[in-house]
């Protein structure tokens, strides 16, 4: 019985060490390092064979110089306050989007609920990439939505879209509200709609029962939501650069430059760290959110 609680409680640990805390420490290093012309591209690299004369050389050689170059250089503190920026805006227009879908799919008959289901899961079956290619075709200055609006002769001439700030939060917003639908759907399916019906018979209107009652109790699915979108759209890197263009600069396009085209992997990696403990707080409000919801269920 000890043999398996052990297990129990290694596998999640062993999890995360090998998934997530072995490659910290490795990103951690190589931003603490310099860059170089060579394989790999950055010193100090670490000689066990010189023994611990070798290892007390190699962390002599460790420096803090990419951090400070970080914080001197305007390009990347703008491109994090231009991602935090883009991310709790994308995580409203998600929020306003997704809420009255999730309402509509727990307020609508049980019969239709798996296949209402099905068509907000529906996008994942196609691959992400292909999905935000073809809003590209959609929103170019000749694509489908210009050239129907000028069908209609709502517009005399093509709107300009694509690789502005409109096109980014689209294609956010597109991809990622299923994962603000499906939580507040499950919070609101779970809903007691008795609860209404008290409401309004002690005087409340259709709308205040929903501010005071439904929005109340979808709280935690709010809350989770957010956090699902807001998190993961802080280092978005596809939809920008394809959608964005040069005008738009999130910190998920700059990282990517920096390992890839500039080849400076020490200065990479230090924008993953800062990055990464930006979103450490969120991530650590989420797991509390979930907890409370998990103990309110039970």
């Amino acid at each position: 019985m000890n043999l398996r609680r052990l297990l129990i409680v290694i596998v999640p640990y062993a999890w995360l060490v090998g998934l997530f805390l072995i490659p910290f420490l490795i990103i951690l290093k190589i931003s603490l390092s310099d860059t170089a012309i060579a394989i790999p591209p950055y010193t100090p690299t670490l000689d066990l064979s010189a023994g611990w004369a070798g290892i007390k050389e190699f962390f002599s050689e460790l420096d803090l110089e990419n951090y400070y170059f970080l914080w001197t250089d305007s390009l990347y503190w703008k491109s994090f306050v231009s991602s935090i920026t883009i991310a709790t805006i994308s995580t409203f227009l998600t929020l306003l989007v997704g809420f009255p879908i999730a309402y509509a799919m727990a307020r609508a008959p049980s019969a239709w609920r798996p296949t209402l289901m099905m068509l907000v899961i529906l996008p994942f079956w196609t691959s992400f990439l292909i999905r935000v290619y073809s809003w590209m075709g959609i929103l170019s200055t000749n694509g489908f939505l210009n050239n129907f609006l000028m069908w209609t002769g709502l517009i005399d001439s093509p709107f300009h879209i694509l690789n502005t700030p409109t096109a980014v939060y689209i294609g956010i917003v597109y991809t990622y509200l299923p994962f603000m639908i499906l939580p507040i759907y499950s919070t609101l399916e779970k809903m007691d709609i008795s609860l209404l019906e008290a409401a309004e018979d002690l005087g409340c209107t259709s709308r205040s029962a929903f501010w005071l009652v439904t929005v109340p109790l979808a709280r935690y699915g709010i809350i989770a939501g957010c956090f699902l979108v807001f998190i993961p759209v802080n280092g978005e890197f596809v939809i920008p650069s394809l959608l964005g263009g040069s005008r738009i600069n999130m910190i998920g396009k700059v990282l990517w430059d920096e390992f890839f085209n500039n080849r400076d992997w020490p200065v990479a990696s230090a924008v993953a760290i800062i990055l990464l403990l930006i979103l450490v707080v969120p991530i650590v409000l989420f797991q509390r959110v979930q907890q409370k919801q998990e103990e309110a269920t039970v």
